[in-house]
């Protein structure tokens, strides 16, 4: 049974895009994304997106995506959102994948704009209907020009915002004032999607974070929102600005290579990426290490610390 919702909170507040754990020879690592998934839960998300970008889903298969939410829904479903991701520049595949999540028990779907081939504004608005038509899941949309090529237009937003089951968007989109205008026009729940404007965006409208930096400083950003929602603007922004070198570290480089990275150190599954991905190398670890205590986490530990 999935978690309570509201329309304002479809998904939850705070929602970490999770890593895929992966067995040392390259395997879908069942037992630790079980574990990782309930360690994350018990640190304060009150969601989880499954196959996502962090989820290394261009190289995890449909079969190996399927199963992944399976697991995490037997181990964590009845206390938080299980988003599944199934956002890919092929409709009819993305389709697919939607009806394959909703069958597994997925209680929402994660659709990305199609990258690389660039579609107006019209092929998008046709995308994303026509994957929430396919199911009975609610949709949040998410909007990353930065690896899609293309953003979703305001008045793409709009529209999209009047299907009864595209319920929210996931900004990554690093324009306040255009999320201001679509936060204003439109009934979508707003997700930052970009750590660094986590607080930008709740003072804009937001309701929440679908977060990379969640695997690390959970608490934390819990913490932020409360102080926001509260009215303590000054809270909020003290732990904004003391978790500012950890957002810069962690996307220094790709996020999920940092992450993995940051699991392995602290204990927790995470395991080997899948090429083109690649580890860090040892100035990059270095560095990571200094960036990441410079905002309270203490990577030689191996227990899940932060100051």
């Amino acid at each position: 049974m999935a978690p309570t919702s509201t329309p304002q909170t479809p998904f939850g507040r705070v929602l970490t895009a999770m890593v895929t754990p992966l067995t040392a020879d390259g395997a879908l690592d069942i037992d630790g994304a079980q574990r990782l998934a309930t360690h994350l839960v018990d640190a304060g998300n009150d969601g989880l997106v499954l196959n996502g970008t962090t989820g290394e889903s261009p190289t995890t298969s449909d079969a190996e995506k399927t199963e992944l939410i399976r697991a995490v829904l037997d181990a964590v479903g009845d206390r938080a959102h299980i988003v599944a991701g199934v956002g890919t520049n092929d409709t009819r595949h993305s389709i697919e994948l939607a009806r394959a999540a909703e069958a597994a028990g997925a209680h929402g779907l994660l659709t990305v704009t199609p990258y690389y081939n660039k579609p107006p504004q019209e092929g998008l608005y046709r995308h994303f209907t026509a994957i929430a038509d396919s199911t009975g899941l609610p949709v949040m949309v998410y909007d990353i020009p930065g690896r899609s090529g293309v953003p979703i237009n305001t008045e793409t937003l709009v529209r999209l915002g009047e299907h009864p089951r595209i319920v929210a968007n996931k900004d990554a989109k690093g324009d306040l004032g255009r999320a201001s205008w679509a936060i204003a026009r439109s009934d979508l729940a707003w997700y930052s999607g970009d750590d660094m404007l986590n607080l930008p965006l709740l003072s804009v409208g937001a309701v929440g974070f679908v977060s990379v930096v969640g695997h690390l400083v959970t608490p934390e950003l819990r913490a932020l929102l409360e102080a926001h929602l509260s009215g303590d603007v000054q809270k909020a922004t003290e732990i904004h600005q003391r978790l500012l070198p950890v957002f810069t570290g962690m996307f220094r480089t790709q996020g999920v290579i940092t992450t993995k990275a940051a699991l392995d150190r602290l204990g927790l599954p995470g395991g080997p990426l899948r090429l083109p991905l690649v580890e860090l190398s040892a100035e990059e670890t270095v560095q990571l290490t200094i960036d990441l205590a410079a905002g309270g986490v203490q990577l030689q530990s191996t227990d899940f610390t932060t100051a």
